[in-house]
């Protein structure tokens, strides 16, 4: 295989932009336990376009009504962006795509049809001169709808280098203005998956002369997303295709905050390549994706992580403090992270709130200031300092519960050795009803969850349970997740608290919530006639 490089010359040239292409709503959406309605997909959408990414694919319209609304709403009101809309290389999927995207002022249609030997054989069961034939003629179908139309050969990383070169000039041939090499599986290597962009660049000339775009989607299975993506763009890729916080099936995509971070950072070395994105609005659309989503975002995530920026060993913390560049290559500020922990106590008033809120990169309405700061007051009064992530945790809180369908009034508990644990818990549903039921169970926290199944009528067993504390100290809020099952579906919640009984309960109920959300989804898909489920590259 080839070496994997790029040009680190210092003579003037212009730099090459490449394309994010951004799968959030619609691969990241697949990830275990992430569900996103559509006034999340649309908020999220908006949040995506002031970021400064070039592509937005905004669902699978045949799989869902759901996701029919999600692609046609954010294609007609969300500006800047290319709205896209993936379909399978069936002419109903196409059909539907179009459909969606009728009206959208920058529409694109993403195709995709299985190409490696393993899908061939046992998944298609067909030859590759007829997946040829059939690839042609969804790009020429979906051209009738749309100029911009994107194809991946799905696999593509483990299909033969001949095959990719046959398909890709076909494809191009037939209309296709960008093509997408997919690490479907994520099974490439850096230096093998740069090499297939190599090999397309030095092949075909005629992707050039069309300005024609090659583009790379990578998963993360082996830990190699970013790795194999930048060796993609080392070696001719001008689009790259990614999510924020690197959600997506299985082991998760390609972050975007990793690859345009390392383009940025690493510019002595990347220096012919730059993105659009304001990097200034990474974190706060971190934080909105895992608020949303309920996929948290792990402590020592790179970038976006609580520790991306923390130092506790003396070394580091002497060493920042004299220069930061001794151990920070980034600033955070540079992401959208405040330099500085500013602290805020109970003598606090909501001009300083705002401000750091501001900071920390929400733009509440009044409304939703007032809630934040009566909650902030509260818990002021509760222990001592308030850090930035408190703040962060009570704006994701009240966000979960400005989505409620059932709300937490009120519990109590009894509870001790040689005591059956039994919870009284009182809910209050959208009409403002109330009702209360008492329970029994192992410990208070399965009391108080077998009282808000009467209640709800929700069936949901546990199969995870985490807490931490979001902050320092005994006073400290603490934080419960929990991963659950209903029925055969795998559903996440969240609860925060200084009481970490409350926060147990706070989580539960979060995922009561979101049961009803997939149960809604999943009836709007059956009124499909069974054309849901099906995967993508």
């Amino acid at each position: 295989m080839a070496e994997t490089k790029t040009d680190t010359s210092t003579e003037a040239s212009e730099p090459t932009c490449i394309r994010i292409f951004d799968t959030t709503l619609r691969d990241g959406e697949q990830s275990p336990g992430a569900t996103l309605n559509l006034q999340e997909k649309l908020k999220i959408a908006q949040q995506l376009a002031l970021l400064g990414v070039d592509v937005i694919e905004g669902g699978f319209p045949i799989t869902s009504v759901g996701d029919f609304e999600a692609v046609r709403q954010i294609g007609q009101s969300v500006d800047g962006p290319i709205v896209a809309g993936l379909a399978r290389a069936v002419p109903a999927d196409i059909d539907r795509a179009g459909e969606a995207l009728r009206g959208c002022p920058r529409p694109r249609i993403h195709v995709f049809c299985a190409t490696s030997k393993v899908h061939r054989e046992h998944k298609l069961r067909k030859a590759i001169d007829e997946i040829i034939r059939i690839s042609i003629e969804s790009v020429k179908q979906a051209r009738q709808y749309v100029d911009d139309v994107e194809f991946s050969p799905e696999d593509g990383s483990r299909t033969e280098l001949e095959i990719l070169r046959d398909i890709t000039a076909a494809v191009v041939e037939a209309g296709a203005t960008t093509v997408n090499i997919p690490d479907t599986v994520g099974f490439a290597v850096p230096s093998e998956y740069g090499e297939i962009f190599r090999y397309l660049r030095q092949q075909l000339p005629q992707l050039d002369a069309k300005d024609v775009y090659l583009s790379a989607h990578c998963h993360n299975d082996l830990g190699l997303a970013v790795s194999n993506s930048l060796a993609a763009v080392a070696n001719g890729a001008r689009q790259v295709e990614c999510t924020i916080n690197g959600i997506g099936e299985r082991a998760g995509n390609a972050a975007l905050e990793e690859i345009v971070m390392a383009l940025r950072t690493r510019r002595d070395y990347y220096n012919r390549f730059t993105t659009r994105i304001n990097t200034k609005r990474i974190y706060p659309v971190s934080r909105m994706v895992s608020t949303f989503t309920g996929l948290h975002v792990q402590r020592n995530k790179a970038v976006v992580g609580e520790n991306a920026f923390a130092h506790e060993a003396g070394i580091h913390q002497d060493g920042v403090i004299k220069f930061r560049g001794t151990y920070e290559i980034m600033d955070p500020r540079d992401i959208g992270v405040p330099e500085s922990k500013l602290v805020l106590g109970k003598h606090s008033g909501r001009h300083a709130l705002r401000q750091r809120l501001a900071e920390l990169g929400f733009e509440l309405d009044a409304e939703m200031l007032e809630k934040v700061y009566t909650a902030f007051k509260d818990l002021a009064d509760k222990k001592k300092d308030v850090y930035d992530d408190d703040i962060e945790a009570i704006v994701d809180d009240l966000l979960q519960q400005g989505r409620s369908l059932w709300e937490l009034v009120r519990f109590q508990v009894i509870s001790g050795t040689g005591v059956i644990s039994t919870a009284t818990v009182e809910l209050t549903d959208t009409t403002g009803e109330r009702r209360m039921e008492a329970a029994t169970g192992d410990g208070p926290i399965d009391a108080i969850y077998s009282a808000m199944q009467k209640i709800t009528n929700v069936p949901l067993e546990v199969e995870d349970f985490e807490t931490r504390s979001v902050t320092a100290g005994k006073e400290a809020q603490g934080e419960v997740s929990i991963q659950g099952r209903h029925n055969d579906r795998k559903v996440k919640g969240r609860g925060l608290s200084t009481d970490v009984v409350e926060a147990a309960a706070k989580a539960y109920l979060s995922a009561i919530n979101r049961i009803k959300t997939v149960e809604d989804r999943k009836q709007a898909a059956a009124a499909l006639n069974g054309n849901g489920g099906a995967t993508a590259p």
